[in-house]
């Protein structure tokens, strides 16, 4: 059983920068793919970010490319969402997860068996 506690999320002005992490405890950190997703107020939960098991490869959904990059420390057994230049409509809570099913990066939330608590990210503007 993975636990994930996500930190970093709170209140940041458009254009700045904002780092995510979520650490892992209670399974092989190393053996797990994993993801971050959002979910904005009256809207359903989205994919953002994804990341290998390995951390080789990643995959990041159009709305947050070249803005948003995932990454992963298997020594620490963390993995970080790096928030550059957030819009307002970035505000949401966000999850990360972890899928003991995926080996690459997998953008289906079906295939990610836990999820920690989320955090509050508000972009003001």
């Amino acid at each position: 059983q993975v636990q994930l506690v996500e930190s970093g999320g709170g209140l940041v002005q458009a254009g700045a920068s904002l780092r995510l992490s979520c650490a892992a405890s209670g399974g092989a950190f190393s053996s797990y793919a994993l993801g971050w997703f959002r979910q904005a107020l009256g809207k359903e939960r989205e994919f953002v970010a994804a990341i290998s098991r390995s951390g080789g490869s990643t995959s990041h959904a159009d709305s947050v490319k070249g803005r948003f990059t995932i990454s992963r420390d298997n020594s620490r057994s963390t993995v970080y969402l790096q928030m550059n230049s957030p819009k307002p409509e970035d505000t949401a809570v966000y999850y990360c997860a972890a899928s003991s099913r995926y080996a690459v990066p997998g953008i289906r939330q079906e295939g990610y068996n836990y999820w920690g608590q989320g955090t509050q990210v508000t972009v003001s503007s």
